[in-house]
């Protein structure tokens, strides 16, 4: 087994070392965590206006989540060891550069899932009980590119699982109004949906040649671009209704930060889709993790400054114990 690859072609971002701790981190591309980490909190944040958070939830939250995206990113590489053997732009990837071994990649996935659901219990019942659905949602993505085109909105949904569980692990209970976590998912399963589409742009011919279902590989780049377009302006407008909603919540959030997030997170759209064009992918990797990590964290930053904003304002108190407790 070779912990140090060497050759071939990059593939997304990548840490540095070769300690298992930077192989595992690689195996599942740890950065990436970023872009869905970001609206887990949002979900939090929101939950906070009426309900209390202690330091602790909060990390039981950020456990839940990380280890619930390991099992699930594991999971694909484990399900695709052989699909990237022979793709040139995974074939370095740990599982067919030998960099882990296939067992030490299923104990990961396993202790991770195990993890996901001690994290889960340790929030509320609901947690608990929805936990193990999650995580068959999350893991089934892995499956999906064989026989739909449409894999993009599965995972758009397992990652619009994250603002929905923030919010449920603090609340333990639906949103009040009831479509203000509807409207934040469908924001998320049709941004990350339009991202995934733009990603999978650069294997088209790849997954074409070798019977895998995409929408690129289906209708073509050119198509698939205009698609994930349209997808990320019903993302938009669903952050306006989440924008709604939030102000529906109560005096806890300064709205103009929440609108103000809202904006950013259009304008930064429309920027990334200025770096992907049909006759020119070279700035995939731009577009697909520099741009959508910063709006998942920018989205995030205005949320909490919101947040902050309303506790600063007066209308909400501090109690020990706990970050924001209504009056």
């Amino acid at each position: 087994m070779n912990p140090h690859p060497t050759r071939g072609p990059r593939d997304g971002q990548r840490i540095q070392g070769g300690s298992l701790l930077v192989r595992l981190a690689n195996f599942v591309k740890l950065p990436h965590t970023v872009f869905a980490m970001p609206f887990a909190l949002v979900g939090v944040v929101f939950a906070t206006v009426t309900h209390a958070l202690t330091w602790a939830m909060l990390g039981w939250v950020v456990l839940a989540f990380t280890s619930a995206r390991f099992a699930a990113m594991g999971f694909n590489r484990i399900v695709d060891r052989n699909i990237d053997a022979i793709n040139p732009r995974t074939v370095m990837r740990e599982l067919p550069s030998g960099a882990l071994s296939l067992g030490q990649a299923r104990v990961s996935v396993v202790v991770a899932s195990v993890l996901f659901i001690g994290a889960a219990s340790q929030l509320n019942q609901l947690c608990l009980i929805l936990s193990p659905l999650a995580l068959l949602w999350v893991l089934g993505y892995s499956y999906t590119k064989r026989f739909t085109r449409w894999s993009h909105l599965w995972l758009g949904l397992g990652l619009s699982i994250a603002p929905v569980g923030g919010y449920l692990a603090i609340a333990g209970e639906w949103s009040t109004p009831w479509w203000l976590l509807c409207a934040l998912a469908t924001a998320v399963i049709a941004w990350s949906g339009g991202f995934d589409m733009i990603y999978a742009l650069q294997d088209a011919e790849f997954d074409r040649k070798n019977g895998l279902h995409s929408i690129p590989s289906s209708i073509g780049v050119a198509n698939a671009i205009r698609l994930a377009r349209s997808l990320h302006v019903i993302a938009v407008a669903c952050l306006v209704v989440v924008a709604l909603g939030a102000s529906a919540l109560g005096p806890g959030l300064l709205q103009a930060l929440v609108w103000l997030g809202v904006v950013l997170a259009a304008l930064l759209l429309v920027w990334e889709h200025r770096l992907v064009r049909a006759d020119d992918l070279s700035r995939i990797d731009a577009a697909f993790f520099t741009m959508n990590g910063i709006i998942s964290l920018t989205f995030f930053a205005c949320m909490l400054a919101a947040r902050v904003g309303g506790l600063l304002s007066g209308d909400v108190a501090l109690q020990p114990g706990s970050v924001a407790v209504e009056k």
